[in-house]
């Protein structure tokens, strides 16, 4: 299984940047407990950051037929980007979308998520804790897809007859 994390603008500067806000964890602290949980599940991930919309966008796009799922903190692009919305229905992916912060306990322009709609489920509110809870969703989505694809196997009514065993002996006969 293979899993794309992005992490959206401002995001380097977590540690730093508003920590009553945002928590203290920086973002490579937040990385190594993603690549932790992963591994205790066999998942692969790659994680960018990009302050660029459209690097985003191209990362998903690329993730398309490669990646199995996406987890995403849009972060202020949450609010404002169609494009990254349907880049994000276009790349036909299981998603989740995480926010550090509870977005609607913020400013009410904050309160509406463009990308939101088009993701199988939203984190939001729990700091760091929130991308942890958010990837542990996303391999129980495709977890649960997977095996849900996978062919029914019949279950035999009867256990197979060994050597030497009376129905064994009169098969032979």
């Amino acid at each position: 299984m293979n899993i794309l994390v992005i992490h959206g603008p401002n995001l380097q500067l977590l540690g730093s940047r508003q920590p009553a806000l945002y928590g203290t964890a920086d973002l490579a602290s937040i990385n190594r407990e993603l690549h932790r949980l992963a591994a205790s599940h066999q998942v692969m991930l790659t994680i960018v950051q990009s302050n660029h919309e459209g690097e985003m966008i191209s990362r998903i796009g690329a993730a398309r037929g490669r990646c199995d799922g996406l987890l995403i903190n849009p972060a202020g692009y949450t609010h404002t980007s169609v494009a990254l919305r349907d880049a994000i229905e276009a790349a036909g992916i299981a998603a989740v979308e995480v926010h550090l912060s509870n977005i609607y306990a913020r400013e009410p322009f904050r309160h509406q998520s463009l990308t939101a709609g088009v993701c199988r489920g939203q984190i939001c509110g729990f700091g760091a804790a929130s991308y942890r809870l958010g990837l542990e969703a996303l391999i129980g989505v495709l977890t649960a897809s997977q095996t849900a694809q996978r062919p029914h196997q019949p279950t035999p009514s009867r256990r197979p007859a060994r050597a030497g065993s009376t129905s064994a002996s009169r098969r032979r006969r």
